[in-house]
């Protein structure tokens, strides 16, 4: 398939160059052969988007002047859009991150289902009446937050665009969209979704460009109310400590090291398949990835021969190969980067129980095997940092104390799993875990409705949801003495 979407810059309403006229080389990762050329945002187009989003935001625009309804209605046809497109999105995320097309086919329903809930958000964005003493009216209104940013990763480009995308607009809002130069091109397709829905100029601004310059300068521009960043915790911290310069609000969504917790009781072979699905799916490119399994001492033997067995017989498949089950990883770096900390935990003292490796049969693309190590402790670099790769650690627990303390002893707090069949240890273990989701006997799940994010550095605030409103919303509290 060759790449006959959008190439250029979507700044205010329009489809430019760079300024710069600089351009940027995608790869597929599969091939490992050039797919696209598209234009490189600097500093100066930085600004140009900026600026559009910000006369869009002002007072008495058409965007602000809008009926709620109608904003709704505006999200709508945006979904209707996306979805028109959707299989040619799908093949273009195929192509330029990797993922398997039934991965890509996922993201982007995500995409949809986001953006038609978060469109019936936006006629009930209410406040509240507040009981004061005295003859007065007290009240809260809830207002939009007006220029936001969307710096974007490589690893989920279209679906962790509309994340944040979908109630940024839904609260009334406009954007600057900053995808990642590794896989820019599906965000590109919010630029079309926008113009088919009418939204107005300036509303939606897409800007391929280097997170450390187009990504920096969006982060510390003074016009803009609020970031939000989904990638590593390391660039997480510059990225709020450049917004900090004009205390700017952020939203980030960073690093994790998941954990599951198996215990004697819980249906293996259940667990084994959301396990499976936890580190292998999308190559283990995932914050939220369950990269660690704690599992109980008297099932250890049997459960990682039944996870073995699936990583053994996984289809390692091209991003458009229908017989694929899991992809490359997105570069040649990456997949060096992997194996860098497989070789770490062997030397470390992990055993490799399958993959560890590059398969054979592959001739071309960054594929890297399902890998299972087991003898792992916590303390281990395989167990304390984030690989982000099909790289599964096992360690064993003797009874539920040791485990909770083995899942808390992690610097991150995104998403834990518990596969138990006692519904009063469910409870009880998900209240002792410090992490900011937690999910019994599936593993991983979200929907647009429930909130997705962490805590320690894991990152701060919430996608998704009523907490999205919030995030992407400012109250206001007006007092009025009655005589």
């Amino acid at each position: 398939m060759e790449y006959s979407g959008p190439s250029e810059l979507y700044v205010d309403g329009e489809w430019t160059d760079a300024v710069s006229g600089e351009t940027l080389q995608t790869f597929d990762p599969a091939t490992e052969t050039e797919y696209a050329t598209v234009a490189l945002a600097g500093e100066e187009d930085v600004r140009r988007a900026v600026d559009a989003a910000s006369r869009a935001a002002e007072r008495g625009s058409e965007w602000t002047e809008l009926d709620p309804a109608e904003r709704g209605a505006a999200l709508r046809r945006m979904a209707d859009a996306i979805e028109e497109r959707k299989d040619e999105i799908s093949l273009v995320e195929s192509h330029d991150n990797g993922k398997t097309p039934f991965e890509a086919g996922m993201e982007v329903q995500m995409v949809i289902d986001t953006f038609r809930y978060f469109a019936g958000w936006t006629d009930k964005l209410t406040g509240e009446h507040n009981p004061v003493p005295g003859d007065r009216l007290n009240y809260t209104t809830r207002e939009p937050l007006g220029v936001t940013g969307h710096i974007v990763p490589w690893n989920y480009p279209f679906q962790l665009a509309g994340r944040s995308l979908a109630p940024a607009l839904a609260c009334g809002n406009t954007a600057v969209v900053k995808p990642s130069s590794q896989t820019p091109l599906s965000a590109l397709y919010y630029g079309l979704a926008a113009e088919e829905a009418g939204l107005p100029d300036g509303v939606v601004n897409v800007i391929p460009g280097s997170g450390s310059e187009a990504g920096a300068a969006l982060a510390e521009h003074d016009d803009v109310a609020h970031v939000a960043f989904t990638g590593s915790t390391e660039i997480g911290k510059r990225v709020m400590a450049d917004a900090a310069q004009n205390v700017t609000g952020v939203t980030l969504e960073l690093g994790g090291k998941g954990p599951h917790l198996v215990f004697p009781e819980a249906d293996l072979g259940a667990a084994a398949k959301g396990i499976h699905y936890g580190i292998f799916m999308n190559a283990g490119q995932m914050c939220w990835a369950g990269s660690r399994l704690l599992v109980h001492e008297d099932v250890a033997d049997e459960l990682v021969e039944r996870v073995v067995e699936g990583a053994e017989s996984t289809p390692l498949g091209s991003g458009i190969d229908d017989d694929g089950r899991m992809g490359p990883v997105v570069s040649e770096d990456q997949r060096e980067q992997i194996l860098d900390y497989i070789q770490t935990g062997v030397d470390e003292g992990a055993t490799v129980a399958c993959g560890g490796g590059v398969p054979e049969d592959k001739e071309s693309g960054y594929f890297v095997e399902p890998t299972v190590l087991t003898d792992v402790t916590n303390d281990m670099t395989v167990a304390r940092e984030e690989i982000f790769g099909p790289v599964l650690s096992v360690i064993e627990f003797s009874d539920e104390e040791e485990a909770i303390e083995l899942a808390n002893d992690s610097p991150y707090g995104l998403l834990s799993g518990i596969w138990t069949e006692q519904l009063s240890r469910a409870h009880r273990v998900a209240d002792a875990l410090d992490y900011g989701m937690v999910s019994v006997n599936e593993y991983p799940v979200t929907f647009p409705q429930t909130p997705f994010g962490g805590t320690k550095e894991s990152g701060s605030g919430r996608e998704q949801g009523l907490e999205a409103v919030r995030e992407y919303t400012q109250t206001k509290n007006v007092n009025v003495k009655l005589d």
